[in-house]
Parts: C-alpha cells; structure tokens; sequence
C-alpha cells in the first residue's frame, strides 16, 4: 500500500536518511526499531509529508505522493500519530476526535468503533484533553487519527511514558486493526517485547540506513534485540 523508493534526506551537510527503500503492506504490522537520533522520526515525517525527501520516491496505492503536502497525503488515507501525541489540551476529547474528520465530507460523523476500542473516549467526552493522563492522552490521539478513517496508520512510539495497563490494551487495539484487513500500520518503537509481540514484519534503522529486516516471528532467532544495543 504504501511504497518507499531510494529515499534520501539531509539536514544542513548531515545525510540523515540514506536510501530506504521498503514497503508497508495492508493487514499487517510492519514494526521500525532503532535507537534515538537514528532517523526514525524524520523518516515518519517525510512519509507524512512534514519533511521534503531531498530525493526518492514515496508512493500510496500506487500513486507518486513524494511532493503531495500533509493535507493531502491525509485525504488520501494516511493517518498519523506523532511521538509526544500532541493532541489539543485546550479542546474536549470530543472537539478533538472531530479534529480527525477534517479531511472528510461535512456530513462525516465520529466512528462508533473509536468508543469501541476505547470506552474511556466515550466517558471523558466533554473533559478538556489537557486534564486526561498520558495514556488516556495517547488513546485519544490514536482514536483522532481514526477517525480520518486511515488505509495507513502511522504511529510513533506509542508506549512513551505510558502505564503498562494502557501498553497492554493499546497493543490489543494496534493488533486488531492490523487483522482487521482494513490497513496497513506502521509501528516505530524502541520497546522491543511490544514490537515483537504485534509485528507481522519488521525493519531495523541504524545511522539513517536499514541494517536488517524480516518476518516478526523471526525477531528472536535473527537477534534484532542486539541490534537495538549497538
């Protein structure tokens, strides 16, 4: 579903992103592992189109989306949720959630499934983002991006500073989503038990390149723990 071509990015002299070429299929998991400052997070934000790729190719279904800007890349179908959530702390969880319909029709109403998944969305309703925790803070941004109604679902580190209650039933939630049949995802995390447990694929960063990839059933036998502590 979504395809990435040769791709290359620098900041200033620094060559952060060195020619990735991989591919995020629909109804599985494809996890991307790396230590800090390896790129990851830049590479999140050319596929969303937050950063230009100074060269390459990023496709969606078969389209060339590489100069499309963020808006657009959403209406498209790609959802993403940042590291750090950046919900909007001064916005109820419902003004929030319906940040997520703004590249919809005008008649586009909240997906029932995002109360579904996360029933403490539908408690909290009317409570300012900003008083929620960070993993109620965390559900909702995964339920914002929802509700655009994504064929790819982008997340970034989602287990960062999270009780290990809310680890659990978010990766509960990432897993039927990738079943469902209904898109693709593409996990970044520095977690690896977590990572291990939803990848159906998984793609290793070091440096701006991709040292090592493969089926997530193989993780263990193919050592990538080891390759997170280099």
């Amino acid at each position: 579903m979504l395809k990435i071509t040769g791709l290359n990015q620098y900041y200033g002299g620094s060559h952060i992103l060195r020619d990735l070429e991989f591919e995020i299929p629909m109804g599985a998991c494809t996890t991307l592992l790396g230590r800090n400052g390896v790129g990851k997070t830049t590479l999140l934000k050319c596929l969303v189109g937050l950063v230009p790729t100074r060269s390459g190719a990023v496709s969606f279904n078969g389209t060339d989306i590489t100069t499309l800007p963020p808006y657009a890349r959403a209406r498209l179908g790609i959802g993403y949720v940042p590291q750090g959530r950046e919900i909007f702390p001064r916005l109820t969880v419902e003004e929030n959630l319906l940040m997520g319909l703004a590249t919809r029709s005008s008649s586009a109403k909240l997906p029932a499934r995002i109360f579904e998944l996360f029933p403490v969305l539908k408690e909290m309703l009317h409570r300012r983002g900003g008083d929620l925790s960070g993993g109620q803070q965390q559900q909702l941004a995964i339920g914002r991006a929802l509700a655009s109604g994504p064929k790819i679902l982008i997340l970034d580190e989602p287990t960062e500073g999270i009780q290990p209650s809310i680890i659990k039933h978010i990766g509960s939630v990432i897993s039927q989503l990738a079943k469902s049949g209904e898109m693709g995802i593409l996990l970044v995390e520095q977690y690896y038990d977590f990572a291990k447990e939803l990848a159906d694929h998984y793609i290793v960063m070091s440096r701006g390149e991709i040292i090592k990839r493969g089926e997530g059933v193989n993780m263990d036998a193919e050592n990538v723990r080891a390759c997170l502590a280099l």
